[in-house]
């Protein structure tokens, strides 16, 4: 967990970038894109604050609710498998070729608020962590 703090405050979370996706082939007619609750996520700046004890808090600019999956693998082009796909919350599953790998979920309470479980290896060491995300205004 030091690691993701260190690693949290030295970059701001500003530059977490999109990544490669695996997915199937586009939904059926009547159906709704993988990953929709996260196109729905409003875009801006948002807060991330770990549910630990030191409750830290994080600043991001989020273009896309999408790049909240890898928090801890950010700017890397992964692998993405989705787990589990509902209206309200996601699951994924990402591998970084020769630099980890982690699982995300990722629970919308409203399209300003979200829960965030994630868990994997970066850097060759263990991360998880919880946090809640919440939109604190536009980026600057």
């Amino acid at each position: 967990m030091r690691g993701l703090a260190m690693r949290m405050s030295a970059i701001g979370l500003a530059a977490i970038g999109s990544a490669a996706m695996v997915v199937p082939a586009a939904p059926a007619e009547g159906q709704r894109n993988s990953l929709a609750m996260l196109d729905q996520i409003e875009s801006g700046r948002w807060e991330i604050r770990l549910r630990d004890a030191t409750r830290r808090t994080y600043p991001v600019c989020v273009g896309n609710g999408r790049q909240l999956i890898q928090l801890r693998h950010e700017a890397l082009a992964c692998d993405r498998v989705i787990v589990d796909d509902r209206p309200d919350e996601v699951t994924v599953q990402y591998t970084c070729r020769g630099r980890g790998y982690g699982r995300t979920s990722i629970r919308r309470e409203t399209n300003r608020l979200l829960q965030i479980e994630t868990q994997g290896i970066a850097e060759g060491l263990p991360f998880e962590f919880a946090a809640e995300a919440r939109r604190t205004g536009s980026c600057s």
